[in-house]
Parts: structure tokens; C-alpha cells; sequence
């Protein structure tokens, strides 16, 4: 698979962060993104469309990235969720990681990091 097939969502309460995000992936060629702005949200709009990567702030309205990983996971235990929090950063990571998560960003976002992540996924890598 190419970078530029890769189905992403992200899920981000900041819209200024959520069109940010869908820009860069639009400059990779990345077309197929769908968005939430909540934990719910981003569970319902998992359920709906398999993306193959999730892109999730940590501190969110409703429910938590945490508490929405650990629901998708429980829905789909291969999901891949990427977990981005600039709070409280170290534990905020060992949490997400022993939650599941695929992989940790901090804020604000370094976009070498998430290229280096969607090549990982392209090439079907851990």
C-alpha cells in the first residue's frame, strides 16, 4: 500500500488542529479522511469507516482518546490509534501506550513524525 491510499481519521476537538492535520495528509495525496470532534464521536465515526489509521488528541469532551482507544480496540483489535497529547506528556504516553496505542505524538505536532508513521503503516510495519 501507498502513503496515499491510507484511510485516516482524526479525531481533534480543535478544528484549527483537525484542518491542519487534513491539509498535510491532502499534501501526501492522502483523499480518503474522515473527522471527528469528540471521543464518541470518534468510536461511531470508527465503526462507520475502518480507517486504517486514527489520529486522536488525548484530552477531549465526552470521553477521553483513552477511553475512545480502548472502545475501538474492543471493536477491532488490530486498529491502529495514534495517540497526540501536549498534557502532561509522560504519563499521558505510558497510559496510552499500555492502553494500545499504536503510537504517541506530542503537541504540537511534528509532521516528520506522522510521515514516518504513515510509511510504517504503508509498508505494514509494527
Amino acid at each position: 500500500m501507498e502513503i496515499k491510499d491510507i484511510k485516516v481519521q482524526i479525531c481533534d476537538d480543535s478544528v484549527l488542529v483537525r484542518k491542519k492535520m487534513k491539509d498535510y495528509f491532502n499534501s501526501l495525496g492522502i483523499t480518503e479522511i474522515v473527522e471527528a470532534i469528540n471521543g464518541n464521536e470518534a468510536v461511531d465515526v470508527y465503526k462507520a469507516n475502518k480507517p486504517d489509521v486514527v489520529f486522536m488528541d488525548i484530552v477531549m469532551p465526552e470521553k477521553t482518546g483513552v477511553e475512545a482507544l480502548l472502545d475501538i480496540l474492543a471493536h477491532d483489535e488490530n486498529a491502529k490509534v495514534v495517540i497526540a497529547s501536549s498534557v502532561g506528556t509522560q504519563e499521558n504516553l505510558k497510559i496510552a501506550i499500555a492502553a494500545g496505542a499504536y503510537d504517541f505524538l506530542q503537541k504540537p505536532i511534528d509532521f516528520e513524525n506522522v510521515k514516518k508513521i504513515l510509511e510504517r503503516i504503508s509498508e505494514g510495519r509494527k
